[in-house]
């Protein structure tokens, strides 16, 4: 039986109570084996006592013993320190008060004779749900101090109900879809829900579906072998094999194509996956958290995600709000924003004016908090003062709308083909946002992916021109 590493910790604390000496003998030395600080108590009476000089953070008690059995003691426990865990112990005879008690508040229950390893299983989890419950409660003091949670910013009503979601989620090992606009920070989401699990200390690793071509996807999803197609050289680990035992956040899983969400949602049924090129199949442990910028179910019925794929990532369902729906949060944003990049550049700015942060407040921010980071990003660099002005803000400034066409630009006329109008608009569009990609595919209803592969058509049909 392998001890547990760091012994002793503030949340490795065990109180024994148990009326038989033997017994009670051995489980202190099993547990002090395993690296737990543990203590005994003859009975419940004496376990309360001990409760002050002790602090446990687990009570492993009996169930029946004299002058206050574990039934008295857990009612006791609730009272005066709900924070604390129980374990009971029992006999074959109480099995069912065992199972009464959990109802009231106890962890679970264990059998007499005690099963070593279902007993050190069970106090690794509790151990590991103590992690979390104070890792959550840190991040609610940083949510009321600073307005933060994890990497997460803000404290609109909208904001606190991811916030909720997040806590509920992260414990389990469920699946989880995330959906929200393309730059909502919907892999803060997943990052928060890594931090506040018990894979915290394993791998987190992210794969943007929507930026590796369709061709190479599966490699990076699996990996391959040397020798399993051109150019595969070495050996090379994929996502699941460098996520195992982690998490794995896959952003933009509607851009897969539907051959590759086939193979994803093998490995997410039978936990095992074959590298490309691979003669055995590898198990996995991961978590998976997928996150599209699309409504999941449109894109169900598109054809675009396969329906029992779909199923099988939304077990958790948290969707991320357009900073233009929690505006009030923009002031926090940006002062984060501004500690950051002021810091990163050796910069003095401090903050933002009112007036700029009427700018900010005004302005509809079609690319959410990804655009308004880049926006103080280049504020905090061009800006001359301890504060941001409206001068440093010139993409807010209020603009009339380009033209569809001017005399010397692009015009559409009868007989002009649906590509070279799908042409034109693009153009305009990327002129429009002076060449932001990101905000291009919004403003025109497509992902980034679909105008990365216009352009690059685009692109190709020049040059045959040109040859």
């Amino acid at each position: 039986m392998s001890q547990r590493s760091g012994g002793g910790s503030d949340i490795d604390r065990v109180l024994i109570v148990e009326d038989d000496a033997a017994q009670r003998l051995g489980l202190q030395q099993l547990l002090r084996g395993w690296g737990f600080t543990a203590e005994v108590a003859v009975d419940g009476r004496d376990a309360l006592e001990k409760l002050p000089t002790v602090r446990p953070t687990i009570v492993l008690s009996d169930l029946v013993m004299p002058r206050m059995g574990g039934l008295e003691l857990l009612t006791a426990l609730m009272q005066e320190d709900p924070d604390v865990t129980m374990v009971l112990m029992t006999g074959q005879g109480t099995v069912e008060s065992a199972v009464a008690a959990i109802k009231q508040g106890a962890y679970d229950y264990l059998s007499k004779p005690i099963d070593p390893q279902r007993l050190k299983i069970l106090l690794d989890q509790i151990v590991a749900r103590h992690d979390t419950l104070r890792e959550v409660r840190a991040l609610r003091r940083q949510l009321q101090e600073r307005g933060t949670f994890g990497k997460m910013i803000g404290v609109s009503r909208e904001m606190k109900k991811v916030y909720q979601m997040v806590e509920q989620a992260a414990p389990t090992s469920a699946s989880i879809l995330v959906t929200g606009e393309s730059g909502t920070g919907k892999e803060l989401v997943a990052q928060t829900v890594h931090q506040l699990s018990q894979r915290a200390s394993q791998p987190f690793v992210p794969l943007n579906c929507a930026a590796i071509p369709d061709t190479l996807l599966e490699s990076e999803l699996f990996g391959h072998e040397k020798g399993a197609f051109t150019g595969a050289v070495t050996r090379r680990q994929g996502a699941f094999e460098l996520a195992h035992r982690g998490t794995l956040f896959l952003d933009e899983i509607a851009e897969m194509t539907a051959a590759t969400q086939a193979k994803l949602l093998r490995v997410l049924q039978e936990r095992t996956f074959r590298p490309l090129g691979g003669q055995r199949e590898q198990a996995t442990d991961i978590r998976v958290i997928a996150a599209t910028n699309v409504e999941p179910l449109e894109a169900v019925r598109q054809g675009k995600l396969r329906e029992d794929l779909y199923y099988r990532l939304n077990v958790f369902h948290i969707t991320l709000p357009p900073l233009r729906e929690r505006k009030e949060d923009i002031p926090l944003l940006a002062q984060a924003f501004v500690r950051e990049f002021a810091a990163r550049n050796n910069r003095s700015t401090v903050g933002v004016s009112d007036a700029a942060m009427r700018l900010l407040d005004q302005y509809h921010w079609p690319g959410n908090v990804r655009e308004l980071r880049n926006v103080i990003e280049r504020a905090v660099i061009v800006s001359r003062g301890d504060l941001i002005e409206p001068a440093d803000l010139p993409q807010l400034q209020p603009t009339s709308p380009p033209p569809a066409a001017s005399p010397s630009g692009p015009v559409l006329t009868a007989g002009t083909t649906v590509d070279e109008a799908e042409r034109q608009l693009i153009e305009i569009t990327l002129a429009h946002t002076g060449g932001n990609k990101t905000r291009a595919a919004e403003m025109l209803g497509i992902s980034l992916k679909t105008l990365h592969n216009k352009l690059n058509r685009m692109k190709e049909e020049s040059a045959s021109r040109d040859a």
